[in-house]
């Protein structure tokens, strides 16, 4: 069930709300467990087990840790091998198997598990759970209903952002919500459905448009490469806003995953402010543990090695992801030893947005190969014209969208709306935008226009 589609919009998550509100405190947790089930099993009504044996095996984890001195890593050995055998079975093995035919030219057979949505992110949120409780950074759960919750809990189970135990601990035992904070929730989910909706999805059709076309040509290969990189960012970030608002609702505070990435001035800054969870996750869960930066020079270049090809496969189980994380590394220690900051700022923005929409090809293309020819495309390697009717075509159609995209991505918006919070007038502006959001919003959804989610991929 996507946020961004009527059933949800308008069936499920009206009841939901209706439900949750009348529900006394004391089964607050346990109507949002069951809903948020509810919604899993949706789209995956086979894999609902598997989320339900999870949520059992690492509430026992965490207490186990927290109550056994003597066999306490060997437990949380246990829980880090049990989310790594899950990532394992159903997104990594037929890539291995696939790897390993190739390799030896044998034929075994592959799984062809379907992947569980979701998976990548609440198994991150169990294993650190765990972790800090064996840290001692948090008291194990004792509730299997509130750990369920935090495990399960809908609006940011099958996108994230990846929320930590230790964020929302206080908030499964107590909250409460005011009207600020469902005012507040509601308008920062349409705005996110906006982003989603208007914004992600026409990129969207843009870049299939592309892959379409026999009509190529070095500009069609360029609006390509930005339309992705524009559709991709609409495409998570609202998914992210949509999630922070929906938690607002229900009184939680999810942590912010994106903070204008596309106005950095490094890679290293980009990625403190690209899906900013995911990012802290592995720096305390793998990059710190290995020894972060504290080893020798060797031993920090292999870290740094390991943490992004992790990165890489996290997104998905191809040589392009691993290519595409370990494209991070390598600019990531160019930084640490080419003084970038004595350039211009106009200069360094530029290098960020030209490698990061290279990436974001190597990112989106099916193979290696691909990715090879879309980037030998955009530097006039294939053979194409400079420019095609159909890329002139595209160009004119699109030009507004990319206008929209380009200043969205950028402080601007959020800067000139908070100078309006200031004002009386935006009490009447603030329901006035969300209405329209979801009227528009709504009239494309009805018209069955382009809707998919990105990292259901992953």
């Amino acid at each position: 069930m996507l946020f961004s589609g009527i059933p949800f919009l308008f069936y499920f998550l009206p009841a939901v709300v209706i439900v949750y509100f009348l529900t006394p405190r004391k089964w607050k947790n346990a109507f949002l467990l069951l809903a948020s089930l509810l919604f899993y099993a949706w789209g995956e009504p086979r894999y609902v087990f598997l989320m339900a044996a999870a949520i059992v095996l690492f509430y026992i984890y965490g207490i186990a840790v927290e109550k056994s001195e003597k066999y306490k890593k060997l437990w949380l050995g246990a829980a880090v091998a049990t989310g790594v055998v899950m990532l394992a079975v159903f997104k990594y093995a037929d890539f291995a198997l696939e790897n390993w035919n190739r390799l030896t030219g044998m034929g075994i057979p592959l799984l062809r598990f379907a992947l569980p949505i979701g998976i990548s992110f609440y198994t991150f949120q169990c294993i650190s759970y765990v972790i800090d409780v064996y840290r001692g950074h948090t008291a194990a759960q004792k509730n299997i209903i509130s750990f369920g919750t935090y495990v399960a809990l809908f609006p940011q189970l099958i996108a994230g952002p990846i929320v930590r135990y230790v964020d929302v601990e206080k908030e499964l035992q107590a909250r409460k919500t005011d009207p600020e904070d469902i005012s507040d929730g509601v308008f920062r989910f349409l705005v996110g459905l906006g982003k989603k909706v208007l914004i992600a999805n026409a990129f969207g059709q843009l870049t299939e448009t592309f892959r379409a076309s026999q009509d190529l040509s070095v500009l069609f290969y360029w609006l390509y490469a930005v339309a992705f990189t524009l559709h991709i960012y609409f495409d998570f970030s609202g998914y992210s806003d949509m999630a922070i608002g929906l938690g607002r609702i229900f009184g939680f505070r999810f942590p912010q995953n994106f903070d204008y990435p596309y106005t950095s001035r490094s890679i290293t800054e980009f990625w403190r402010r690209w899906h900013m969870t995911l990012g802290g996750w592995f720096r305390d869960y793998v990059y710190i543990p290995l020894g972060g930066n504290r080893v020798s020079k060797g031993r920090w270049v292999v870290n740094i090695l390991a943490v992004w090809m992790l990165t890489g496969l996290w997104h998905g189980a191809s040589w392009n992801f691993v290519v595409w994380g370990l494209l991070f590394a390598a600019l990531l220690l160019l930084e640490k030893w080419l003084p970038l900051q004595k350039l211009p700022d106009i200069v360094r923005r530029g290098y960020v947005l030209l490698t990061v929409t290279i990436s974001f090809v190597i990112f989106n293309a099916d193979t290696l190969a691909q990715a090879g020819s879309d980037i030998a495309g955009m530097l006039g390697f294939r053979g194409v014209p400079l420019v095609s009717k159909e890329a002139l075509y595209c160009l004119r159609s699109y030009g507004v969208l990319f206008i929209v995209g380009i200043v969205g991505a950028t402080p601007l918006v959020r800067n000139t709306a908070a100078r309006l919070g200031q004002r009386p007038v935006s009490n009447i502006l603030r329901p006035v935008i969300a209405a329209a959001l979801l009227l528009v919003c709504t009239a494309f959804l009805v018209d069955g226009s382009f809707n998919p989610f990105l990292y259901f991929r992953f």
